[in-house]
């Protein structure tokens, strides 16, 4: 019998597993490997960093090391800790290393950052003065302690909210700084950082007095109790023999601290102490008599480092060997799930960041299709084309989960959004909330309501204190029954505030919203000649009318000036809905408020349709991160929002966006699709939109381009545009600096060109009852004529599939499409 050191055995010894064949273990663990992959997984050293290509096969090699160092017995399985990123991560590895060694992996720390912390503190509670059942807060608990605070101090009237204040807290507890420590470098000069101050001392003293730590706290608890516990630290120090880390470039500096402080050694004099208490250490120890530290590997790529304003620090990656001086380094470049078309564009953008590993993606499956590039002249034209892309890949056999379409920004849904409804597709949107279902469009929407509707109580009841005005619950209720007493509509009882005897202030917040309202629903009557005539010329476009209310209420104010990093998305889609008024005031010259209420909510209320291949998946490129698809959809490639307008002057923001574009890139299998348009709203007016610089970056052999549908009237003629310009333009690739669309160079195709009949609007209309079979010939208002060929499904979610005569085949929502029945 031989008997082996089990630090975690009581008795220090126990038997050893029966004996392997090292030759056996080493090709049943690395058969299959590419030479890079295995040597990430036998190197043996104090530090490997493998910088893992996107597709490069990285939770294999992590999981075929972790193996190999229990399976040679190099390793208990007590003895390893590795971190991931998300439990679906932490699970997936802990199954396949289960699945290599089977029961011989039982004892592994696989584990989140936030669950291995927990598991310290809970053993460790009482040297940092917690009870070991102290309560973890999610972020729902802390915004109810925060606003609690918030409201004593009357810190609301500084502009606090218990989100800013969240994100604040946060941000300072991953920099490993507490109230105390930020009160040291702090400004008391100014208001607000003194009054943040008092709110983050609160905040703290109220956690402790609950016995309670944030998910921020678990890991700076940790740390804190590792630096002022060395011989605390050091129990874990020699436990833990082997540390992994995965996606370490999204690392932020206290998870990085964490780390480093599990990767020291173990001096000798805290060894001999150890030793005296019975705590096993023979076979630890070097010459010196102290516990070398544990070997660190960590997994990563910096070019997918996208997670800074989480507090991801790339430097942590980038100068890992300066850190770790010796570490080896292995890189990963063979790719196993795109084609070389799609990593040759992957390449050529990133290697335009500097501060970088140089690595070179390639795949030994071929070139592939090449990349679709498509420009349209709005974000309509833009969706309409990729949901036609969309259904001639499914005809083609490709399910419908396995196509995605990513964008920059939450407000680019919106018209893609419309056009899948109307064009029966299956979407759903991931991460994120349906664009009317979002909480600051209801709201806008509500506005809007309240004035077409002035008897609807509950878009009044919505708007009454959004933004904030200081009226509470109890004022709405006593309205509410003001008017139900004297017999008054909701709206009435808030135009006679003044006799409830609710004290100035409200009183004139409640006066000054109804005679906003008042004042919108003004601008709504038509002139005296549009009156006489029956029509509604004269009165202010629905536009116009939602920009006052957008300005006069605040509300749009209220977002762009919140200390909440949410708010400046909530404030894009509130500007998206600005631009929507526009496109509906262009495309139908005198309809009405009520006609652009009705449209949206046709298409609001359009059933989510089903089908046995599953939905068209719409994300932002944050979240699409670690996902794939066959196909992908990258959409709005322009300047502004790729890279994003917030981020192009910011040090590093660039370089962020141009890592951003990459991940996208990077996720498409087969088919990867380049989308933008001539025109896109910004803050709400339509503007010309300019390439993204990114786009020159890939060489243009890779990008098959094609046209806006239609015929653009260029100077001197009527050829097709593309945006695909001649490279070295005036100012730079494209003429990006030139804001007049006549430079947009024109590139000749030797391809025909489908052509629409016209620019493809968002118009929805309301069919009823219209009933249509096979055979049918309709008219619609983008397409022109067409013929049915099948309808299918049942009631409100029947579809004509129809081929029309210049458009070619579209599918049809029947209930919605802005059709005729010739």
């Amino acid at each position: 019998m031989t008997l082996i050191l089990d630090p975690d055995d009581p008795a220090g010894w126990r038997e050893a597993p029966p004996a392997v064949d090292a030759g056996t273990t080493g090709s049943r663990l690395t058969d299959g490997l590419n030479p890079e992959q295995r040597e990430a997984v036998e190197y043996r050293g104090p530090a490997l960093l493998i910088v893992a290509g996107a597709g490069s096969g990285k939770t294999r090699v992590l999981t075929h090391r972790i193996a190999s160092l229990i399976e040679s017995r190099e390793a208990w399985p007590s003895q390893i800790l590795a971190i991931t990123f998300t439990n679906k991560a932490a699970a997936e590895m802990r199954e396949r290393v289960q699945a290599l060694l089977g029961e011989s992996a039982s004892g592994m720390w696989i584990s989140t950052f936030h669950s291995a912390c927990v598991r310290i503190l809970r053993r460790e509670a009482e040297s940092i003065g917690l009870s070991s059942t102290f309560t973890i807060y999610d972020s729902a608990d802390q915004r109810t302690i925060l606003k609690r605070i918030i409201k004593e101090l009357d810190a609301d009237t500084m502009g606090f909210t218990p989100a800013s204040a969240q994100a604040k807290i946060s941000k300072l507890k991953n920099e490993l700084a507490d109230a105390e420590t930020h009160a040291r470098n702090a400004n008391m000069n100014d208001p607000q950082e003194v009054m943040f101050l008092e709110i983050f001392r609160q905040y703290t003293r109220r956690l402790r007095a609950a016995s309670a730590l944030d998910f921020d706290d678990l890991i700076a608890e940790t740390v804190y109790l590792f630096r002022a516990f060395p011989k605390v630290a050091a129990l874990y120090q020699r436990r833990f023999r082997h540390i992994l880390v995965d996606e370490y470039q999204d690392t932020n500096h206290a998870q990085y601290s964490l780390i480093h402080e599990l990767t020291r050694p173990v001096p000798r004099e805290i060894v001999d102490e150890l030793d005296q208490h019975g705590i096993l250490v023979r076979g630890l120890t070097d010459g010196s008599g102290a516990i070398p530290g544990a070997s660190l590997t960590v997994v990563g790529d910096s070019d997918q480092s996208i997670y800074a304003f989480r507090g991801a620090d790339i430097r942590n990656i980038s100068e890992f060997e300066r850190d770790f001086p010796g570490a080896k380094v292995v890189l990963l470049e063979q790719n196993y799930r795109s084609t070389q078309n799609i990593l040759s564009a992957a390449n050529a953008v990133i290697s335009n960041n500097f501060d970088r590993k140089e690595k070179k993606l390639w795949t030994a499956d071929g070139d592939g299709d090449k990349i679709v590039g498509y420009t349209g002249y709005t974000a309509h034209d833009e969706a309409q084309f990729i949901a036609d892309e969309i259904e001639s890949l499914h005809r083609a056999g490709v399910a419908y989960r396995d196509i995605a379409v990513f964008y920059r920004t939450n407000a680019q849904t919106r018209a893609l959004e419309e056009i899948f409804v109307r064009s029966a597709l299956p979407y759903r949107v991931v991460g994120g909330t349906k664009f009317y279902e979002r909480a600051e469009i209801k709201d806008a929407m509500a506005y809007l309501i309240a004035v077409a509707n002035p008897v609807d109580e509950l878009a009044l009841r919505r708007i009454l204190n959004t933004p904030k005005r200081g009226i509470g619950p109890a004022t709405e209720t006593a309205l509410a029954m003001f008017a139900e007493q004297n017999e008054l509509t909701f709206r009435q009882a808030m135009r006679a505030a003044d006799g409830l005897g609710l004290g100035p202030k409200v009183t004139g917040a409640i006066s000054a919203l109804a005679n906003v309202l008042d004042e919108a629903a003004a601008m709504l009557v038509p002139s005296a000649e549009g009156l006489e005539a029956g029509t509604n010329a004269g009165a202010a476009k629905v536009s116009d009318v939602l920009v006052f209310l957008m300005e006069r209420s605040g509300l749009l104010d209220a977002l762009r000036n919140s200390r909440d990093p949410q708010d400046e998305t909530r404030a894009e889609n509130v500007e998206e809905l600005v631009a929507q008024t526009r496109d509906f005031d262009r495309e139908n010259p005198g309809a009405t408020l009520v006609d652009f209420l009705t449209q949206v909510s046709l298409v609001a209320a359009a059933d989510e349709l089903d089908d046995a291949s599953g939905t068209v998946s719409l994300m932002t490129l944050h979240t699409a991160k670690g996902l794939e698809y066959h196909a992908v959809f990258l959409t709005g490639i322009e300047e502004g929002l790729l890279p994003h307008q917030m981020s192009a002057s910011e040090p590093g923001g660039p370089a962020e966006e141009r890592r951003l574009f990459y991940v996208g890139i990077t996720r498409a299998r087969k088919r990867l699709y380049l989308s933008l348009a001539m025109s896109r709203a910004q803050f709400g007016e339509v503007a010309v939109a300019m390439p993204s610089r990114y786009l020159q970056e890939i060489p243009e052999g890779l990008i098959d381009w094609r046209q806006s549908p239609g015929m653009a009237t260029s100077r001197g003629g009527t050829q097709p545009r593309a945006l695909n310009a001649r490279r070295g333009a005036p100012g730079g690739a494209w003429g990006t600096r030139d804001r007049d669309l006549e430079r947009f160079s024109v590139t000749r195709s030797d391809k025909p060109k489908t052509e629409w009949a016209n620019r493809v609007t968002g118009t929805v209309r309301d069919n009823g009852d219209l009933t249509l079979a096979a055979g049918d010939r309709i008219r619609h208002t983008d397409f022109g004529e067409g013929k049915v060929t099948q309808v299918t499904g049942e009631g409100t979610k029947r579809i004509a599939h129809v081929s029309f005569d210049t458009a070619g085949q579209k599918k049809l929502l029947i209930k919605i499409a802005p059709i005729e029945k010739l």
